[in-house]
Protein backbone atom coordinates (compact mmCIF):
# COMPACT_ATOMS: atom_id res chain seq x y z
CA UNK A 1 0.00 0.00 0.00
CA UNK A 2 1.33 3.66 -0.66
CA UNK A 3 -0.91 5.19 1.33
CA UNK A 4 -3.42 4.05 4.25
CA UNK A 5 -4.43 7.63 4.72
CA UNK A 6 -6.94 7.33 1.55
CA UNK A 7 -10.02 9.69 3.01
CA UNK A 8 -12.12 7.57 0.56
CA UNK A 9 -10.86 4.38 2.16
CA UNK A 10 -11.47 6.13 5.61
CA UNK A 11 -15.11 7.44 4.86
CA UNK A 12 -15.50 3.78 3.63
CA UNK A 13 -14.88 2.35 7.08
CA UNK A 14 -16.98 5.02 8.65
CA UNK A 15 -19.75 4.17 6.32
CA UNK A 16 -19.76 0.74 7.32
CA UNK A 17 -20.11 1.73 10.96
CA UNK A 18 -23.70 2.46 10.71
CA UNK A 19 -24.27 -1.09 9.67
CA UNK A 20 -22.72 -2.73 12.36
CA UNK A 21 -22.33 0.40 15.37
CA UNK A 22 -20.29 -2.45 17.34
CA UNK A 23 -17.77 -3.04 14.90
CA UNK A 24 -14.39 -4.55 15.82
CA UNK A 25 -11.59 -2.23 15.25
CA UNK A 26 -9.42 -5.29 12.97
CA UNK A 27 -12.60 -5.18 10.37
CA UNK A 28 -12.72 -1.35 10.17
CA UNK A 29 -9.15 -1.35 9.23
CA UNK A 30 -9.49 -4.40 6.60
CA UNK A 31 -12.77 -2.72 5.23
CA UNK A 32 -10.08 0.22 4.87
CA UNK A 33 -7.44 -1.58 3.63
CA UNK A 34 -9.86 -3.12 0.83
CA UNK A 35 -11.09 -0.41 -0.13
CA UNK A 36 -7.63 1.40 -0.28
CA UNK A 37 -6.29 -1.78 -2.30
CA UNK A 38 -8.91 -0.99 -5.18
CA UNK A 39 -7.56 2.76 -5.40
CA UNK A 40 -3.99 1.14 -6.25
CA UNK A 41 -5.09 -1.26 -8.75
CA UNK A 42 -5.56 -4.44 -6.67
CA UNK A 43 -9.17 -5.94 -6.52
CA UNK A 44 -8.66 -7.50 -3.10
CA UNK A 45 -6.54 -7.62 -0.08
CA UNK A 46 -4.76 -11.11 1.01
CA UNK A 47 -5.25 -10.89 4.51
CA UNK A 48 -2.25 -13.25 5.13
CA UNK A 49 -0.09 -10.30 3.80
CA UNK A 50 -1.35 -7.66 6.70
CA UNK A 51 -1.74 -9.75 9.52
CA UNK A 52 0.28 -8.75 12.68
CA UNK A 53 0.48 -5.93 10.74
CA UNK A 54 1.72 -2.49 12.55
CA UNK A 55 -0.91 -0.07 10.81
CA UNK A 56 -0.26 3.10 12.84
CA UNK A 57 1.77 4.05 16.18
CA UNK A 58 0.30 1.72 18.63
CA UNK A 59 -2.12 -0.44 16.58
CA UNK A 60 -1.15 -3.89 15.39
CA UNK A 61 -3.67 -6.34 13.01
CA UNK A 62 -4.81 -9.46 14.27
CA UNK A 63 -2.92 -12.44 13.53
CA UNK A 64 -4.76 -14.35 10.64
CA UNK A 65 -6.87 -16.69 12.51
CA UNK A 66 -8.32 -13.53 15.06
CA UNK A 67 -8.76 -11.45 12.19
CA UNK A 68 -10.76 -13.87 10.34
CA UNK A 69 -12.62 -14.51 13.12
CA UNK A 70 -13.44 -10.89 13.47
CA UNK A 71 -14.41 -10.57 10.01
CA UNK A 72 -16.87 -14.20 9.94
CA UNK A 73 -18.96 -12.55 12.90
CA UNK A 74 -19.60 -8.97 11.14
CA UNK A 75 -22.39 -8.08 9.93
CA UNK A 76 -21.26 -6.49 7.00
CA UNK A 77 -18.87 -9.13 6.02
CA UNK A 78 -20.39 -12.01 4.05
CA UNK A 79 -19.56 -15.40 2.63
CA UNK A 80 -19.41 -15.81 -0.98
CA UNK A 81 -22.87 -15.67 -2.91
CA UNK A 82 -24.05 -13.46 0.15
CA UNK A 83 -25.21 -10.15 -0.22
CA UNK A 84 -22.90 -8.33 2.50
CA UNK A 85 -20.81 -5.15 1.44
CA UNK A 86 -17.46 -7.34 1.89
CA UNK A 87 -16.90 -10.67 0.90
CA UNK A 88 -14.11 -12.75 2.85
CA UNK A 89 -13.38 -15.82 0.08
CA UNK A 90 -10.52 -18.01 1.83
CA UNK A 91 -7.78 -15.52 2.61
CA UNK A 92 -8.68 -12.68 0.30
CA UNK A 93 -11.31 -9.89 1.35
CA UNK A 94 -13.31 -7.82 -1.45
CA UNK A 95 -15.54 -4.83 -1.90
CA UNK A 96 -19.20 -7.42 -2.91
CA UNK A 97 -18.69 -5.30 -5.97
CA UNK A 98 -15.25 -6.58 -7.35
CA UNK A 99 -16.16 -10.36 -6.02
CA UNK A 100 -18.87 -10.60 -8.20
CA UNK A 101 -16.78 -9.19 -11.28
CA UNK A 102 -14.28 -11.10 -10.91
CA UNK A 103 -16.47 -14.84 -10.34
CA UNK A 104 -18.59 -13.74 -13.00
CA UNK A 105 -15.80 -12.48 -15.55
CA UNK A 106 -14.01 -16.30 -14.49
CA UNK A 107 -17.56 -18.61 -15.00
CA UNK A 108 -18.22 -17.14 -18.23
CA UNK A 109 -14.64 -17.25 -19.78
CA UNK A 110 -14.01 -20.64 -19.05
CA UNK A 111 -17.74 -21.21 -20.06
CA UNK A 112 -16.81 -19.69 -23.44
CA UNK A 113 -13.45 -21.80 -23.78
CA UNK A 114 -15.04 -24.81 -23.21
CA UNK A 115 -17.40 -24.39 -26.55
CA UNK A 116 -15.81 -25.71 -29.65
CA UNK A 117 -17.74 -25.39 -32.61
CA UNK A 118 -16.67 -28.74 -34.73
CA UNK A 119 -19.75 -28.49 -37.00
CA UNK A 120 -18.42 -25.93 -39.28
CA UNK A 121 -16.89 -27.26 -42.43
CA UNK A 122 -13.30 -27.83 -41.87
CA UNK A 123 -12.01 -28.16 -45.88
CA UNK A 124 -13.74 -24.63 -46.34
CA UNK A 125 -11.74 -23.24 -43.24
CA UNK A 126 -8.35 -24.42 -44.24
CA UNK A 127 -8.86 -23.12 -48.01
CA UNK A 128 -9.72 -19.92 -46.43
CA UNK A 129 -6.83 -19.48 -43.99
CA UNK A 130 -4.25 -21.04 -46.54
CA UNK A 131 -5.33 -18.17 -48.93
CA UNK A 132 -5.27 -15.49 -46.04
CA UNK A 133 -2.21 -16.01 -45.10
CA UNK A 134 -0.32 -17.52 -48.08
CA UNK A 135 2.80 -14.99 -47.99
CA UNK A 136 3.39 -15.63 -44.29
CA UNK A 137 6.66 -17.20 -44.10
CA UNK A 138 6.93 -17.89 -39.99
CA UNK A 139 6.98 -21.82 -38.85
CA UNK A 140 5.06 -22.07 -37.13
CA UNK A 141 2.25 -19.72 -38.27
CA UNK A 142 1.08 -18.29 -35.24
CA UNK A 143 -1.19 -15.44 -37.24
CA UNK A 144 -2.76 -18.81 -38.95
CA UNK A 145 -3.23 -20.48 -35.36
CA UNK A 146 -5.20 -17.80 -34.08
CA UNK A 147 -7.16 -17.45 -36.91
CA UNK A 148 -8.33 -21.31 -36.82
CA UNK A 149 -8.67 -20.88 -32.79
CA UNK A 150 -10.90 -17.69 -33.17
CA UNK A 151 -12.97 -19.44 -35.81
CA UNK A 152 -13.04 -23.04 -33.52
CA UNK A 153 -14.13 -20.93 -30.40
CA UNK A 154 -15.85 -18.12 -28.69
CA UNK A 155 -12.88 -17.15 -26.75
CA UNK A 156 -9.46 -16.00 -28.79
CA UNK A 157 -6.91 -14.42 -26.83
CA UNK A 158 -4.27 -13.01 -28.95
CA UNK A 159 -1.16 -11.64 -27.42
CA UNK A 160 1.59 -9.86 -28.93
CA UNK A 161 4.38 -7.30 -28.53
CA UNK A 162 4.63 -4.33 -31.52
CA UNK A 163 5.05 -5.80 -34.83
CA UNK A 164 3.77 -8.70 -34.22
CA UNK A 165 0.87 -8.20 -36.74
CA UNK A 166 -2.11 -8.66 -34.39
CA UNK A 167 -4.24 -6.53 -36.60
CA UNK A 168 -3.32 -8.03 -39.29
CA UNK A 169 -4.40 -11.29 -37.72
CA UNK A 170 -7.83 -9.96 -36.50
CA UNK A 171 -8.88 -8.89 -40.40
CA UNK A 172 -8.22 -12.33 -41.73
CA UNK A 173 -9.78 -13.74 -38.62
CA UNK A 174 -12.87 -11.55 -39.01
CA UNK A 175 -12.92 -12.62 -43.41
CA UNK A 176 -12.40 -16.30 -41.96
CA UNK A 177 -15.39 -16.18 -39.93
CA UNK A 178 -17.24 -13.78 -42.50
CA UNK A 179 -16.84 -16.47 -45.24
CA UNK A 180 -18.06 -19.27 -42.88
CA UNK A 181 -20.80 -17.71 -42.45
CA UNK A 182 -21.58 -16.23 -45.72
CA UNK A 183 -21.12 -13.14 -44.07
CA UNK A 184 -24.35 -12.64 -42.12
CA UNK A 185 -22.14 -12.00 -39.14
CA UNK A 186 -23.07 -9.02 -36.48
CA UNK A 187 -19.23 -7.74 -35.77
CA UNK A 188 -18.65 -4.90 -33.34
CA UNK A 189 -14.61 -3.28 -33.08
CA UNK A 190 -13.99 -1.97 -29.82
CA UNK A 191 -10.85 -0.38 -28.36
CA UNK A 192 -10.17 1.13 -24.38
CA UNK A 193 -9.65 4.21 -25.32
CA UNK A 194 -10.52 6.55 -28.56
CA UNK A 195 -6.81 6.65 -30.10
CA UNK A 196 -7.24 2.67 -29.59
CA UNK A 197 -10.02 2.61 -31.70
CA UNK A 198 -8.86 5.62 -34.31
CA UNK A 199 -5.69 3.11 -34.56
CA UNK A 200 -7.53 -0.23 -34.98
CA UNK A 201 -9.61 1.23 -37.29
CA UNK A 202 -7.02 2.89 -39.35
CA UNK A 203 -5.44 -0.88 -39.60
CA UNK A 204 -8.44 -2.49 -40.16
CA UNK A 205 -9.24 -0.71 -43.50
CA UNK A 206 -5.54 -0.61 -44.72
CA UNK A 207 -5.48 -4.36 -44.21
CA UNK A 208 -8.47 -4.97 -45.89
CA UNK A 209 -7.42 -2.86 -49.09
CA UNK A 210 -4.99 -6.09 -49.09
CA UNK A 211 -7.25 -9.00 -49.07
CA UNK A 212 -8.32 -10.80 -52.17
CA UNK A 213 -11.34 -11.80 -51.05
CA UNK A 214 -15.32 -11.79 -52.49
CA UNK A 215 -16.88 -8.54 -52.36
CA UNK A 216 -19.75 -9.44 -50.13
CA UNK A 217 -17.12 -10.87 -47.72
CA UNK A 218 -15.09 -7.63 -47.92
CA UNK A 219 -18.20 -5.49 -46.92
CA UNK A 220 -19.17 -7.70 -44.25
CA UNK A 221 -15.64 -6.67 -42.00
CA UNK A 222 -16.75 -3.82 -40.19
CA UNK A 223 -14.40 -0.82 -40.25
CA UNK A 224 -15.93 1.35 -37.49
CA UNK A 225 -14.49 1.22 -34.05
CA UNK A 226 -15.75 2.19 -31.03
CA UNK A 227 -14.67 2.76 -27.40
CA UNK A 228 -15.88 0.01 -25.16
CA UNK A 229 -17.45 2.68 -23.00
CA UNK A 230 -19.92 3.82 -26.28
CA UNK A 231 -20.67 0.11 -27.79
CA UNK A 232 -22.00 -0.92 -24.26
CA UNK A 233 -23.88 2.11 -24.00
CA UNK A 234 -22.16 4.70 -21.20
CA UNK A 235 -25.04 6.31 -18.85
CA UNK A 236 -24.08 9.71 -17.39
CA UNK A 237 -22.77 9.42 -13.76
CA UNK A 238 -23.36 5.57 -13.25
CA UNK A 239 -21.22 2.73 -13.45
CA UNK A 240 -23.47 0.39 -15.32
CA UNK A 241 -24.62 0.16 -18.29
CA UNK A 242 -27.48 0.25 -21.11
CA UNK A 243 -25.98 -3.27 -22.20
CA UNK A 244 -25.84 -6.41 -19.68
CA UNK A 245 -27.04 -9.60 -19.55
CA UNK A 246 -31.40 -8.54 -19.91
CA UNK A 247 -30.23 -6.00 -22.28
CA UNK A 248 -27.39 -7.96 -24.39
CA UNK A 249 -25.36 -6.58 -27.38
CA UNK A 250 -26.99 -7.27 -30.79
CA UNK A 251 -23.76 -8.96 -32.00
CA UNK A 252 -22.02 -12.47 -32.66
CA UNK A 253 -18.48 -11.32 -32.35
CA UNK A 254 -16.96 -8.47 -30.53
CA UNK A 255 -13.30 -7.96 -31.11
CA UNK A 256 -11.35 -5.78 -28.90
CA UNK A 257 -7.62 -4.41 -29.37
CA UNK A 258 -5.45 -2.97 -26.48
CA UNK A 259 -7.17 -5.39 -24.10
CA UNK A 260 -4.23 -4.78 -21.93
CA UNK A 261 -5.85 -1.42 -20.53
CA UNK A 262 -9.20 -3.29 -20.33
CA UNK A 263 -9.73 -3.18 -16.09
CA UNK A 264 -11.78 -5.41 -14.21
CA UNK A 265 -14.67 -4.04 -13.83
CA UNK A 266 -14.95 -2.82 -17.74
CA UNK A 267 -13.73 -6.27 -19.17
CA UNK A 268 -16.78 -8.26 -16.73
CA UNK A 269 -19.12 -5.78 -18.26
CA UNK A 270 -18.26 -6.48 -21.87
CA UNK A 271 -18.99 -9.90 -21.02
CA UNK A 272 -21.86 -9.58 -19.05
CA UNK A 273 -23.54 -8.08 -22.28
CA UNK A 274 -22.35 -10.33 -24.65
CA UNK A 275 -25.25 -13.47 -25.82
CA UNK A 276 -24.17 -16.62 -25.35
CA UNK A 277 -22.95 -17.46 -28.41
CA UNK A 278 -21.02 -14.77 -29.40
CA UNK A 279 -17.40 -14.93 -30.03
CA UNK A 280 -15.07 -12.45 -27.83
CA UNK A 281 -11.45 -11.98 -29.27
CA UNK A 282 -8.81 -10.14 -26.98
CA UNK A 283 -5.72 -8.66 -28.62
CA UNK A 284 -3.36 -7.37 -26.67
CA UNK A 285 0.53 -7.39 -25.42
CA UNK A 286 0.57 -9.27 -22.08
CA UNK A 287 3.90 -7.67 -21.85
CA UNK A 288 2.66 -3.65 -21.13
CA UNK A 289 1.14 -2.25 -18.19
CA UNK A 290 -1.54 -3.14 -16.62
CA UNK A 291 -4.82 -1.02 -16.14
CA UNK A 292 -4.81 1.78 -14.02
CA UNK A 293 -8.31 0.83 -12.27
CA UNK A 294 -8.44 -2.45 -10.31
CA UNK A 295 -7.44 -5.65 -12.31
CA UNK A 296 -4.78 -7.12 -14.52
CA UNK A 297 -7.25 -9.31 -16.76
CA UNK A 298 -5.41 -9.70 -19.75
CA UNK A 299 -2.22 -10.88 -17.60
CA UNK A 300 -3.57 -13.36 -15.92
CA UNK A 301 -5.64 -15.10 -18.98
CA UNK A 302 -2.45 -15.36 -20.47
CA UNK A 303 -0.65 -16.84 -17.29
CA UNK A 304 -1.41 -20.41 -18.70
CA UNK A 305 1.33 -22.59 -20.40
CA UNK A 306 0.84 -24.84 -23.42
CA UNK A 307 -1.84 -26.50 -26.14
CA UNK A 308 -3.84 -30.12 -25.47
CA UNK A 309 -3.13 -32.87 -27.63
CA UNK A 310 -6.98 -32.51 -29.26
CA UNK A 311 -6.17 -29.11 -30.03
CA UNK A 312 -3.11 -29.59 -31.59
CA UNK A 313 -4.84 -31.90 -33.67
CA UNK A 314 -7.34 -29.89 -35.02
CA UNK A 315 -4.46 -27.22 -35.91
CA UNK A 316 -3.06 -29.84 -38.02
CA UNK A 317 -6.70 -30.72 -39.53
CA UNK A 318 -7.66 -26.92 -39.83
CA UNK A 319 -5.11 -25.07 -40.80
CA UNK A 320 -2.31 -27.52 -41.59
CA UNK A 321 -0.14 -26.05 -38.73
CA UNK A 322 2.05 -28.38 -36.92
CA UNK A 323 2.72 -26.54 -33.38
CA UNK A 324 4.51 -29.25 -31.59
CA UNK A 325 3.37 -31.97 -29.00
CA UNK A 326 0.81 -31.37 -26.22
CA UNK A 327 -0.18 -31.91 -23.06
CA UNK A 328 -3.45 -34.20 -22.61
CA UNK A 329 -4.02 -32.06 -18.97
CA UNK A 330 -3.74 -28.61 -20.68
CA UNK A 331 -7.56 -26.54 -19.61
CA UNK A 332 -9.29 -25.64 -22.23
CA UNK A 333 -8.54 -22.18 -21.68
CA UNK A 334 -5.09 -22.66 -22.56
CA UNK A 335 -5.91 -23.92 -25.90
CA UNK A 336 -8.09 -20.51 -26.38
CA UNK A 337 -4.82 -18.51 -26.27
CA UNK A 338 -1.98 -17.87 -29.19
CA UNK A 339 0.75 -15.98 -28.56
CA UNK A 340 2.80 -14.44 -31.61
CA UNK A 341 6.29 -14.14 -31.06
CA UNK A 342 7.46 -12.74 -34.62
CA UNK A 343 8.31 -9.01 -34.75
CA UNK A 344 8.14 -7.46 -38.34
CA UNK A 345 8.88 -4.35 -36.84
CA UNK A 346 12.18 -4.53 -35.30
CA UNK A 347 14.37 -7.43 -36.84
CA UNK A 348 17.56 -7.89 -35.97
CA UNK A 349 19.18 -4.35 -36.76
CA UNK A 350 16.81 -2.71 -34.21
CA UNK A 351 18.03 -1.58 -30.82
CA UNK A 352 14.55 -0.73 -29.77
CA UNK A 353 13.42 -4.95 -30.05
CA UNK A 354 16.57 -5.72 -28.70
CA UNK A 355 16.06 -3.26 -25.69
CA UNK A 356 12.36 -4.33 -25.26
CA UNK A 357 13.83 -8.01 -24.98
CA UNK A 358 15.67 -7.15 -22.21
CA UNK A 359 13.60 -5.37 -20.57
CA UNK A 360 11.20 -7.49 -20.69
CA UNK A 361 13.73 -10.95 -19.84
CA UNK A 362 14.40 -8.95 -16.55
CA UNK A 363 18.05 -8.37 -17.73
CA UNK A 364 18.74 -5.19 -16.33
CA UNK A 365 22.91 -5.76 -16.39
CA UNK A 366 22.09 -6.78 -20.00
CA UNK A 367 20.10 -3.61 -20.92
CA UNK A 368 22.70 -1.45 -19.44
CA UNK A 369 25.16 -2.70 -21.50
CA UNK A 370 23.45 -2.75 -24.85
CA UNK A 371 22.50 1.40 -24.20
CA UNK A 372 25.92 2.20 -23.37
CA UNK A 373 27.62 0.29 -26.07
CA UNK A 374 26.13 2.26 -29.19
CA UNK A 375 25.82 -0.27 -31.32
CA UNK A 376 22.00 1.05 -32.47
CA UNK A 377 21.82 4.39 -33.23
CA UNK A 378 18.09 3.99 -32.71
CA UNK A 379 18.19 3.29 -28.61
CA UNK A 380 20.34 6.55 -26.67
CA UNK A 381 20.90 6.78 -22.83
CA UNK A 382 21.11 10.22 -21.04
CA UNK A 383 23.14 8.96 -17.50
CA UNK A 384 21.55 12.70 -15.94
CA UNK A 385 18.46 13.86 -14.32
CA UNK A 386 15.70 15.54 -16.53
CA UNK A 387 14.98 17.94 -13.32
CA UNK A 388 19.17 18.99 -13.62
CA UNK A 389 19.78 19.36 -16.87
CA UNK A 390 16.82 21.14 -17.01
CA UNK A 391 18.08 23.35 -20.10
CA UNK A 392 19.17 20.36 -21.84
CA UNK A 393 15.68 18.41 -21.85
CA UNK A 394 14.27 22.28 -22.77
CA UNK A 395 16.44 21.96 -26.40
CA UNK A 396 15.56 18.01 -26.85
CA UNK A 397 11.95 19.64 -26.65
CA UNK A 398 12.39 22.50 -28.63
CA UNK A 399 13.85 20.13 -31.20
CA UNK A 400 11.12 17.01 -31.12
CA UNK A 401 8.54 19.74 -31.11
CA UNK A 402 10.02 21.96 -34.49
CA UNK A 403 7.91 20.56 -37.17
CA UNK A 404 5.30 20.62 -34.97
CA UNK A 405 5.53 24.38 -34.37
CA UNK A 406 6.87 25.03 -38.02
CA UNK A 407 3.12 23.27 -39.23
CA UNK A 408 1.20 25.34 -36.55
CA UNK A 409 2.90 28.70 -37.41
CA UNK A 410 2.63 28.36 -41.18
CA UNK A 411 -1.13 27.77 -40.70
CA UNK A 412 -1.14 24.21 -41.89
CA UNK A 413 -3.85 22.32 -42.03
CA UNK A 414 -5.48 20.16 -39.11
CA UNK A 415 -4.69 16.98 -40.16
CA UNK A 416 -1.39 18.00 -40.59
CA UNK A 417 -0.54 19.76 -37.37
CA UNK A 418 -2.33 16.60 -35.21
CA UNK A 419 0.28 14.35 -37.24
CA UNK A 420 2.97 16.62 -36.95
CA UNK A 421 2.32 16.75 -33.07
CA UNK A 422 2.25 12.89 -32.77
CA UNK A 423 5.74 11.90 -34.31
CA UNK A 424 7.34 12.92 -30.77
CA UNK A 425 5.93 12.65 -26.71
CA UNK A 426 7.75 12.88 -23.64
CA UNK A 427 7.09 10.03 -21.38
CA UNK A 428 7.55 10.03 -17.68
CA UNK A 429 6.95 7.29 -14.85
CA UNK A 430 5.42 10.30 -12.51
CA UNK A 431 2.47 12.67 -13.12
CA UNK A 432 3.31 14.93 -10.43
CA UNK A 433 7.17 15.25 -8.71
CA UNK A 434 10.28 15.92 -9.96
CA UNK A 435 11.06 14.56 -13.09
CA UNK A 436 7.28 14.43 -13.77
CA UNK A 437 4.73 14.57 -16.91
CA UNK A 438 3.96 17.88 -14.90
CA UNK A 439 7.22 19.78 -14.41
CA UNK A 440 7.80 19.08 -18.02
CA UNK A 441 4.96 20.33 -19.20
CA UNK A 442 5.30 23.63 -17.38
CA UNK A 443 9.01 23.68 -18.10
CA UNK A 444 8.06 23.95 -21.54
CA UNK A 445 4.93 25.83 -21.43
CA UNK A 446 6.74 28.47 -19.60
CA UNK A 447 9.61 28.22 -22.56
CA UNK A 448 6.67 28.93 -25.13
CA UNK A 449 4.84 31.38 -23.22
CA UNK A 450 8.21 33.95 -23.75
CA UNK A 451 9.18 32.76 -27.63
CA UNK A 452 5.49 33.88 -28.50
CA UNK A 453 5.10 36.55 -26.20
CA UNK A 454 1.60 35.21 -24.20
CA UNK A 455 0.20 36.79 -21.28
CA UNK A 456 0.61 34.51 -17.95
CA UNK A 457 -3.53 35.05 -17.94
CA UNK A 458 -4.06 33.77 -21.59
CA UNK A 459 -4.75 29.67 -21.10
CA UNK A 460 -5.59 28.95 -24.79
CA UNK A 461 -2.72 30.01 -27.48
CA UNK A 462 -1.98 28.35 -31.13
CA UNK A 463 -0.54 25.35 -30.33
CA UNK A 464 -0.96 24.18 -27.34
CA UNK A 465 -1.42 20.47 -27.15
CA UNK A 466 -4.06 18.91 -24.87
CA UNK A 467 -5.19 15.64 -23.38
CA UNK A 468 -8.50 15.37 -22.18
CA UNK A 469 -8.82 13.78 -18.14
CA UNK A 470 -12.04 12.79 -18.20
CA UNK A 471 -14.77 11.08 -20.41
CA UNK A 472 -17.61 13.32 -21.91
CA UNK A 473 -20.11 11.31 -23.89
CA UNK A 474 -22.32 14.24 -24.87
CA UNK A 475 -19.35 15.53 -26.73
CA UNK A 476 -18.28 12.23 -27.66
CA UNK A 477 -14.47 12.86 -26.02
CA UNK A 478 -12.60 10.51 -24.07
CA UNK A 479 -10.00 10.10 -21.52
CA UNK A 480 -6.52 10.30 -23.28
CA UNK A 481 -8.28 12.27 -26.29
CA UNK A 482 -5.28 15.09 -27.53
CA UNK A 483 -6.32 18.05 -29.12
CA UNK A 484 -4.31 20.96 -30.59
CA UNK A 485 -5.50 24.62 -30.36
CA UNK A 486 -5.44 26.92 -33.65
CA UNK A 487 -6.52 30.08 -34.99
CA UNK A 488 -9.11 29.45 -37.50
CA UNK A 489 -10.87 32.42 -38.93
CA UNK A 490 -9.65 34.89 -36.23
CA UNK A 491 -10.83 33.11 -33.12
CA UNK A 492 -8.84 29.80 -31.58
CA UNK A 493 -10.43 26.31 -31.60
CA UNK A 494 -9.30 23.34 -30.66
CA UNK A 495 -9.06 20.84 -32.75
CA UNK A 496 -9.59 16.99 -32.63
CA UNK A 497 -9.68 13.56 -34.66
CA UNK A 498 -12.24 11.31 -34.08
CA UNK A 499 -12.31 7.45 -34.32
CA UNK A 500 -13.24 7.49 -37.44
CA UNK A 501 -10.60 9.97 -38.68
CA UNK A 502 -12.69 12.77 -39.11
CA UNK A 503 -11.35 15.89 -37.46
CA UNK A 504 -13.79 18.59 -35.35
CA UNK A 505 -13.18 21.28 -33.79
CA UNK A 506 -14.94 22.86 -30.10
CA UNK A 507 -14.65 26.22 -28.70
CA UNK A 508 -11.59 26.06 -25.57
CA UNK A 509 -14.42 26.76 -22.89
CA UNK A 510 -15.89 23.85 -24.01
CA UNK A 511 -12.95 21.44 -23.79
CA UNK A 512 -13.66 18.58 -20.92
CA UNK A 513 -11.51 18.45 -17.81
CA UNK A 514 -7.65 18.39 -20.00
CA UNK A 515 -4.33 19.15 -18.89
CA UNK A 516 -1.50 20.11 -21.10
CA UNK A 517 0.84 17.15 -22.95
CA UNK A 518 3.72 18.28 -24.13
CA UNK A 519 5.34 15.56 -22.06
CA UNK A 520 2.57 12.49 -20.48
CA UNK A 521 2.68 9.63 -18.49
CA UNK A 522 3.49 6.69 -19.82
CA UNK A 523 -0.15 4.90 -18.43
CA UNK A 524 -1.61 7.55 -20.48
CA UNK A 525 0.46 6.52 -23.83
CA UNK A 526 -0.62 3.11 -24.26
CA UNK A 527 -2.40 2.34 -26.93
CA UNK A 528 -0.27 5.31 -28.92
CA UNK A 529 2.85 4.82 -30.87
CA UNK A 530 5.28 7.81 -32.05
CA UNK A 531 7.92 7.97 -34.09
CA UNK A 532 10.88 9.42 -31.49
CA UNK A 533 10.66 8.71 -27.73
CA UNK A 534 11.96 10.26 -24.68
CA UNK A 535 11.61 8.17 -21.29
CA UNK A 536 12.67 10.40 -18.09
CA UNK A 537 12.60 8.57 -14.78
CA UNK A 538 13.08 10.07 -11.63
CA UNK A 539 16.14 9.83 -9.68
CA UNK A 540 13.87 8.43 -6.23
CA UNK A 541 13.26 4.54 -6.52
CA UNK A 542 9.13 4.73 -6.88
CA UNK A 543 6.49 1.27 -6.88
CA UNK A 544 5.20 3.10 -10.26
CA UNK A 545 9.46 2.48 -11.61
CA UNK A 546 8.85 -1.07 -12.96
CA UNK A 547 9.26 -3.39 -15.92
CA UNK A 548 6.26 -3.32 -17.84
CA UNK A 549 6.31 0.46 -17.53
CA UNK A 550 9.67 0.37 -19.18
CA UNK A 551 8.99 -1.86 -22.00
CA UNK A 552 5.56 -0.40 -22.43
CA UNK A 553 7.92 3.11 -22.91
CA UNK A 554 10.34 1.70 -25.47
CA UNK A 555 7.76 -0.18 -27.35
CA UNK A 556 5.64 3.29 -27.91
CA UNK A 557 8.34 4.11 -30.46
CA UNK A 558 8.87 3.35 -33.82
CA UNK A 559 12.02 5.00 -34.88
CA UNK A 560 14.33 6.14 -31.89
CA UNK A 561 13.88 5.56 -27.64
CA UNK A 562 15.93 7.99 -25.76
CA UNK A 563 16.22 7.25 -21.71
CA UNK A 564 17.20 10.08 -19.45
CA UNK A 565 17.97 8.79 -15.74
CA UNK A 566 20.53 7.66 -13.32
CA UNK A 567 21.66 3.65 -14.03
CA UNK A 568 20.56 3.05 -11.03
CA UNK A 569 16.71 4.29 -11.24
CA UNK A 570 16.77 2.17 -15.07
CA UNK A 571 18.37 -0.98 -13.36
CA UNK A 572 15.60 -1.24 -10.56
CA UNK A 573 12.98 -0.53 -12.62
CA UNK A 574 13.81 -3.40 -15.08
CA UNK A 575 14.07 -5.76 -11.71
CA UNK A 576 10.75 -4.87 -10.45
CA UNK A 577 7.85 -6.75 -11.08
CA UNK A 578 4.72 -5.46 -9.72
CA UNK A 579 2.26 -7.61 -8.69
CA UNK A 580 -1.92 -6.98 -8.31
CA UNK A 581 -3.55 -8.91 -5.44
CA UNK A 582 -6.86 -10.89 -7.10
CA UNK A 583 -8.19 -14.14 -7.47
CA UNK A 584 -9.03 -14.13 -11.28
CA UNK A 585 -5.91 -16.05 -12.24
CA UNK A 586 -6.58 -18.92 -9.86
CA UNK A 587 -10.22 -19.12 -10.81
CA UNK A 588 -8.91 -19.26 -14.35
CA UNK A 589 -5.74 -21.41 -13.85
CA UNK A 590 -6.62 -23.77 -10.37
Amino acid sequence: MNSLESSLSRQFATCLRRFDPDMDEAVAWAARLASQAVIEGHVCIDLRRYAGWQVEAGVRLPELSLWTEALQGSAVVGRPREFKPLILDGCRLYLARYWRYERNLADDLLARAEWVDDDLDQEKLRADLDRLFAHNAEQPDWQKVAAATAVLRRLCVVSGGPGTGKTATVVRILAALQSQAEGRLRIALAAPTGKAAARMQESIRAQKASLALPQAILEAIPETASTLHRLLGSRPDSVYFRHHRGNPLAVDAVAVDEASMVDLALMAKLVDALPPWARLILLGDRDQLSAVEAGAVFGDLCAGRGHSAPFLGRMRRTAGVDVGEGSEGTSHLADSIVLLKHSHRFGGASGIGELAQRVNRGEAEAAMALLQSGRFSDIVWHAKSADLAADELLKRLEAGYRAFFSAVEGGAGEGEVLTAFSCFRILAAHREGPASAASVNRLFEAYQRERLQIGAHARWYPGRAVIVTRNDYGLRLFNGDVGVCLRKKGELRVFFEDADGRIRSLAPGRVPEHETVYAMTVHKSQGSEFDEVVLILPDAVSPVLNRPLIYTAITRAKKGVEIWGSEESLATAVRQVPERTGGLRERLWG
